[in-house]
């Protein structure tokens, strides 16, 4: 007869698989924690307004920077730090490896300013000359003039930006003309009589609103001229220690003045980055500037796929659980669905290529918009194609979860529903399936968190490196599902691999994929709290 070993006290003690299993549970909290620490200390370090140093060095240079990394030396003697020393216009370089011994004297003066660009990145260094919009000449100790002029170019150049807005919204009729008619000039019946008059009406049409709208255009054409003259007479010249740089007003984002700065005032200003990092667009070949339209192109993404894959899953497990008989078909139909869960994701992709893209793509253009081939409009990547694909991706994962949130409902509960005179439809829609919602909510769970950060599908259907229109805005029809977009996973591969300054980029890379871990993380959480609130009004949904 076995007996378990008991401790001293009379209790048995764990089992080795019991410690093994809490062993690895703790390996793996510990790995996750790991991730999420470098990927958050290497993120707002990006945002924290770092000191700027002044190093001089024996041989007589002098160098002005950010300290953005210290290691031993390759040959292990001594120490060396790489700073960020920005203004790569000069000599093409954004960083600068410097042993500690060669250093002669390292400060970090108050007056050092940080001023963020739209093109080359940023400029550390002393102002040396300011000049307003005016070109007229500010003290570089007057605070209050540089913030004078730094609030007036940022009146400008919204300015500037609401007059660009402005002709676009008045030349828009004329831009639709223009489109028409090189859809027609390129399409391939171009030659035939039918198509030559309405190449005649068209262009008819362009002069007529040309002569019409060219008197407006003209207008905003010399007020944007003007407020680009004023951009570019006001002005900043700062010493960089390798040469004075000048920046234009119309290129300054923002000035900042971190070795004077406070610790509220370094914390307000993190959080600042932080929130213009969530909102603005990207720049400088996505090394700079924000995420936005990769976040609201990853967000549109779940959406539209969780509206896909959640009915579809559905009532697929639906009638594998409620209404198939048992038998070889629907043993061969389950394990089709598991099995098609471990295919690659890249396979989904090619899929997607060929059979949405290629194949309902290309007949809806044959169909719907044959006057516009050769030049694809629906057979072509786009939010719509990526959408289904991912749905189809994520589907085996929500049947699963759905017919194990089905198979739980304890069967007295069909049976009194239908004791009571209640239909096999009306049983499923009022006891069975709120009562597998939790099931249901757990595989919209694991298909959000999966399709969240897929993109090796998203390259083929239409993710791409820079999107010039959200596939969501005011203009009709407003949701443009044809439009190619912008995805976190894809813009973190983007700016890792493809980057042409991949060592700029590492910060920003770090930070989307923080980004990336909220976004699913919150998505998730939305979807727990639902569960939960299902699994207290139906215990007997638990699974």
């Amino acid at each position: 007869m076995a007996h378990s070993r008991a401790n001293i006290h009379g209790a048995p003690s764990p089992s080795p698989g019991i410690w093994a299993s809490a062993l690895a549970t703790g390996i793996v909290l510990m790995m996750l924690v790991v991730l999420i620490g470098i990927v958050a200390v290497n993120a707002f370090g990006w945002f924290w307004p770092a000191p700027i140093h002044e190093v001089h060095l024996k041989d007589g240079n002098i160098l002005i920077g950010l300290a953005v990394q210290t290691e031993r030396m390759p040959s292990g003697a001594g120490e060396r730090t790489k700073f960020k020393i920005g203004a790569r216009d000069l000599d093409g370089r954004d960083f600068e490896w410097v042993d500690h011994d060669q250093i002669h004297i390292s400060d970090s003066p108050s007056d050092f300013v940080r001023v963020e660009r739209s093109e080359y990145g940023d400029v550390f260094g002393r102002l040396v000359e300011i000049r307003d919009s005016s070109g007229q000449s500010v003290e570089t100790t007057d605070a209050p003039g540089l913030a004078a002029v730094l609030r007036h170019g940022e009146d400008l150049r919204r300015q500037r930006l609401d007059l660009l807005k402005q002709r676009e919204k008045v030349r828009h009729p004329l831009t639709s003309v223009e489109d028409e008619l090189d859809l027609k000039e390129r399409s391939a019946g171009a030659r035939s009589p039918e198509i030559l008059n309405v190449i005649e009406d068209l262009e008819a049409r362009r002069r007529t609103l040309e002569a019409r709208l060219f008197p407006k255009m003209d207008g905003f054409d010399r007020s944007i001229s003007d407020i680009d003259a004023d951009l570019e007479r006001g002005r900043l010249a700062i010493d960089t220690g390798r040469g004075v740089v000048t920046v234009p007003l119309g290129r300054v984002i923002t000035v900042g003045l971190p070795n004077a700065q406070s610790l509220p005032a370094r914390i307000w200003e993190t959080l600042w980055r932080g929130f213009d990092f969530l909102f603005a667009e990207p720049r400088e070949a996505n090394t700079e500037g924000g995420i936005y339209p990769a976040l609201f192109g990853t967000v549109l993404l779940v959406l539209l796929m969780t509206l896909a894959v959640v009915p579809l899953g559905v009532i697929t497990a639906v009638y594998m659980t409620e209404y198939a008989r048992k038998g070889w078909l629907l043993t061969l139909a389950t394990q089709a669905v598991h099995n098609l869960a471990g295919v690659p994701s890249i396979v989904f992709g090619m899929f997607g290529l060929g059979f949405f893209i290629y194949g309902m793509g290309g007949a809806l253009d044959r169909w719907f918009y044959a006057d516009r081939l050769p030049t694809p409009t629906l057979g072509t990547g786009g939010i719509l194609w990526a959408s289904l694909t991912l749905a189809l991706l994520t589907l085996p994962v929500v049947v699963v979860a759905s017919r194990e949130g089905l198979l739980a409902v304890p069967r007295d509960w069909r049976d009194g529903s239908r004791a009571l005179g209640a239909t096999q439809w009306q049983t499923l829609r009022t006891v069975i399936l709120p009562a597998a919602m939790p099931g249901i909510l757990t595989g919209v769970i694991l298909a959000i968190g999966r399709a969240a950060g897929e993109v090796a599908p998203l390259m083929l259907t239409g993710a791409v490196k820079l999107a010039p229109s959200l596939p969501l805005d005011g203009s009709a029809p407003f949701l443009h599902l044809d439009r190619k977009f912008m995805h976190l996973g894809f813009h973190i591969y983007d700016i890792s691999m493809q980057s042409p300054n991949v060592e700029a980029a590492k910060p920003m890379a770090f930070a989307t994929t923080l980004v990336l871990l909220a976004l699913v993380a919150g998505l998730n959480l939305g979807a727990i709290v639902i569960r939960r609130r299902l699994q207290k009004a139906y215990r007997g949904g638990e699974v």
